[in-house]
């Protein structure tokens, strides 16, 4: 089946009732025209959200795009995965039209399903639709695969965009081609069983042959595609030299797609009026979205919706199967009664239940293990009742974490008396909302009350008028939308530009990972200045991601201001932007540079990708004179130490003046500071205690980490991997207790007392949890996989998907350490002494 989790299928109250539904199952679609739906747009000034400029000229002109060679090789790179989603375009047409011959056969004879009108209207332009496709599919396919750089297929795209009054005469009939769908299938069964599940087949080169959609979603895709082509030709343009044969047909093609969407979108825009305002005008829909109320103590997942003059905060009513959908008011505020109270202000407001991060960590380890579970029936050609059981119950999990992780409180409060708390994941959508009521509040509003009846209208009209329609999970994505990326992201923010006054300012970086936007790095703080040079380097973990957000704050040391809510940020947002990862352009070996412009103010960046299985590499030191990269039996002779010199060292400084840092180990250290202390270490420079004594401890944290993780084998061995998998899995306690330790006194000498050197420290770092917030799970999440992952070779023989090896063996991983730093203390002494255990060899 389609699987298809929409925001219809919730209870807000966190009790998920999950049915599977369309996407599109809305009234009436409204096409997006910003190019930020893109799948692979390497966007640049999208922040505006503004429509696209017909004319981009700065395609060319920004880091290692100077060549047009490159931006041909942007082309076909765009071209090719146009052309995969073409294919897969025309499959969904052509499964669309496949009932339509036995339909019509059987509409003249003595038991029609459908009458030839019902046919007629339902199926409207699809044929024509499916042949202007089918035609240019078959014309630019060859193009592209027999690719050079004066391959022209503008005149393709020329003759696409002049036929879009075909779909002019679709969009004008979808509502009603829907309804007449809808009734059909209410009074005959044998049409319901039809549009229930259509089969697409699935891509050539693809391992799945067919799957299962509903009419009512295929309906919607040609909705969808003129967005989409749309945006492919605004990224086509981006990387056509100006002086290219194709440059002004293309040009001449997205103007036309542009005008044709913005006049779609003035006959079909659901922003319709809800009723009208006091003072006469029409009330209408600016923003909406899914927000998590701390309620009565307890979190709700709400639908928000914001009006030209009220905020309402509604939530799905459960309703029986096949009758209207209908949100239920759980509050409004009129704009003109809101105000946001000031953290100060807000000491009396409820305090935010955090839930522990180990807890939100497993949850992601377990969403991962079923990700992989599904991708493993899917290759295996499972059963479809399997994968369904697999995708309700990763809703279940992607819910709980959607519900679970948001901790920055935004308050909302009416002049009369009320307040409420959403509490969100990222400062950037909660900077989005405030905006976006802030610039309504400028306008002339009066206060007022709504009677009940007013209510149930305005209440009545969000079903129809609602822009998001699923929650944000990716059991909810289709399977031809990008999955997004795994891996690390390394970002260096250079500098910015274009402050107006003097002023202490820094970056964070946000990333969506499982459906939602965290914050996941920050530069330092540059004091007093209206051109920062930060010159930071970060490695971001990529889940799933499609997105990087980059917001500049201005740094508040106002002592009244600063509130004893850690969660809150009380610094003031300077700008802020987004650029979407595209997995095409990211996945290069170069650094690619660009530049995010927000409120008059330009940040340089510039970022490269690792995928997660080449990150998983340890590559041994060609050179065996430093520490990293070298053997520890190699490092500790020549030191004549039992612990290497700089495993002490940083684990020294790291107590002295780190042990109640938040996050020690668990936040990014600057990267350039970490590569510099791994120069240093390597040269065994006289200066290295200088610096760390200088050093940010977040970066003597990050080289203790890399140290690891860069031995060329792992401090636990190859050798005793396998064993310490099997080890952990042993359910009797006696059993494992005896076996573990026997894995430990195993290890050679330097590996061990390393180790255990390790485990004390850790033990330490957790004592202090109520101030770092690092607690023994989390310590061992972070150092598991960095002292056991094994070395190339070795991980072979089990890496099968990225994901997979991720997912499964990293939380065995964790468990490992995690148990000896749960052991009471371990002395090395009484270990090698010790004959209790078996010595049986491994």
């Amino acid at each position: 089946a389609d699987f298809n989790y929409g925001a219809d299928e919730y209870d807000a109250e966190g009790n998920e009732e999950p049915k599977a539904l369309p996407e599109g199952s809305e009234t009436m679609p409204y096409i997006d025209e910003s190019p930020t739906m893109s799948p692979q747009l390497s966007a640049r000034g999208q922040e505006s959200g503004d429509g696209v400029s017909p004319t981009p000229t700065d395609g060319l002109s920004t880091g290692g795009e100077r060549d047009a060679g490159k931006g041909l090789e942007m082309r076909k790179l765009v071209l090719s995965g146009f052309l995969a989603s073409e294919e897969i375009y025309i499959n969904q047409l052509e499964a669309l039209l496949l009932p339509m011959k036995p339909l019509k056969a059987t509409a003249t004879t003595s038991q029609p399903v459908l009458t030839l009108q019902q046919i007629e209207t339902i199926f409207y332009k699809i044929q024509d639709i499916y042949e202007i496709h089918k035609e240019f599919y078959d014309s630019l396919c060859p193009k592209v695969q027999q690719w050079d750089s004066n391959v022209t297929m503008g005149h393709l795209f020329q003759k696409l965009a002049s036929q879009l009054g075909v779909y002019k005469a679709f969009v004008d009939n979808y509502k009603i081609a829907l309804e007449t769908a809808e009734k059909c299938s209410q009074s005959n069964y044998q049409f319901q069983k039809i549009s229930e599940e259509l089969k697409v087949k699935g891509p050539k080169d693809s391992k799945e042959s067919h799957t299962s959609v509903t009419m009512e979603a295929l309906l919607y895709k040609p909705i969808d595609r003129v967005t989409r082509s749309t945006l492919v030709l605004h990224d086509l343009l981006k990387h056509t030299p100006a002086d290219h044969p194709d440059y002004p047909l293309l040009q001449d093609a997205l103007r036309i797609s542009q005008n044709f969407l913005s006049s779609i979108n003035e006959d079909i825009d659901p922003r319709r009026t809800a009723v009208t305002t006091p003072k006469g005008e029409t009330r209408q829909l600016v923003k909406d979205g899914f927000l998590v109320e701390l309620s009565e103590g307890s979190r709700k997942l709400r639908h928000v919706f914001l009006f030209t003059d009220v905020l309402l905060c509604a939530k799905l009513k459960k309703t029986a199967v096949g009758k209207h959908q209908q949100y239920d008011c759980k509050w409004y505020v009129p704009l003109a009664d809101l105000v946001f109270p000031s953290p100060e202000e807000s000491e009396h407001c409820p305090q935010v239940h955090v839930i522990p991060d180990h807890e939100l960590e497993d949850m992601k380890m377990k969403i991962s293990a079923i990700k992989s579970e599904v991708q493993k029936e899917k290759a295996n050609k499972g059963q479809s009742r399997a994968i369904e059981r697999l995708k309700k119950k990763m809703f279940e999990n992607e819910f709980w974490l959607l519900l679970n992780s948001p901790a920055i409180p935004f308050r909302i409060h009416n002049r009369n008396g009320k307040s409420y708390l959403f509490l969100l994941s990222s400062d950037y959508e909660r900077s989005e909302w405030r905006e976006a009521i802030q610039r309504l509040q400028k306008k002339d509003l009066q206060a007022f009350v709504l009677s009940s009846v007013e209510l149930q209208v305005l209440t009545g009209s969000c079903f129809k008028l609602r822009t998001v329609h699923n929650i944000p999970v990716t059991s909810n994505k289709d399977d031809d939308e990008s999955p997004g990326l795994y891996g690390f992201l390394h970002v260096i923010v250079h500098s910015a530009k274009g402050f107006k006054q003097s002023a202490n300012l820094y970056c964070t970086l946000e990333v969506d990972s499982f459906g939602y936007f965290v914050s996941k790095a920050k530069t330092r703080v540059f004091r007093d200045t209206t051109e920062p040079q930060w010159n930071e380097e970060f490695e971001i973990e990529l889940e799933g991601s499609q997105s990087l957000r980059i917001l500049c704050y201005e740094k508040c040391y106002d002592k009244t201001k600063l509130n004893k809510d850690n969660n809150e940020i009380v610094d003031k947002i300077m700008g802020k932007g987004q650029i979407q990862l595209d997995p095409q352009a990211v996945q290069t070996k170069n650094w690619h540079m660009d530049v995010i412009e927000m409120n008059g103010i330009k940040v340089e960046f510039s970022m490269k990708f690792t995928s997660r299985d080449m990150s998983l590499k340890r590559t041994p030191s060609k050179k065996q004179t430093g520490v990293f990269g070298v053997k520890i039996s190699v490092v500790t002779k020549r030191e004549r130490s039992k612990v290497p010199y700089i495993v002490r060292q940083c684990i020294e400084e790291v107590e002295k003046r780190g042990i109640e840092e938040v996050g020690i180990y668990r936040i990014s250290g600057v990267a350039t500071d970490i590569q510099a202390l791994k120069a240093v270490f390597d040269a065994n420079n006289k200066d290295i205690l200088v610096m760390l004594s200088d050093m940010d401890i977040n970066a003597i944290a990050g080289t203790l980490k890399l140290y690891f993780r860069e031995l060329p084998e792992p401090l636990l061995t190859d050798r005793l991997y396998p064993a310490f998998m099997e080890g952990i899995a042993l359910s009797d306690p006696a059993a494992k207790e005896n076996c573990m330790m026997h894995l430990l006194r195993s290890l050679p000498d330097p590996n061990l007392i390393t180790f255990l050197f390790l485990l004390e420290h850790l033990k330490r770092v957790a004592e202090k949890e109520p101030i770092n917030k690092m607690s023994l799970h989390n310590l061992a999440t972070v150092f598991g996989p960095t002292l056991l992952r094994p070395s190339e070779g070795e991980s072979k023989a089990h890496l099968t998907l990225a994901s997979d090896i991720w997912s499964h063996d990293v939380m065995a991983q964790v468990q490992v350490l995690l148990y000896y730093l749960q052991h009471p203390p371990i002395s090395f002494t009484e270990l090698k002494r010790n004959t209790l255990y078996f010595s049986t060899d491994v």
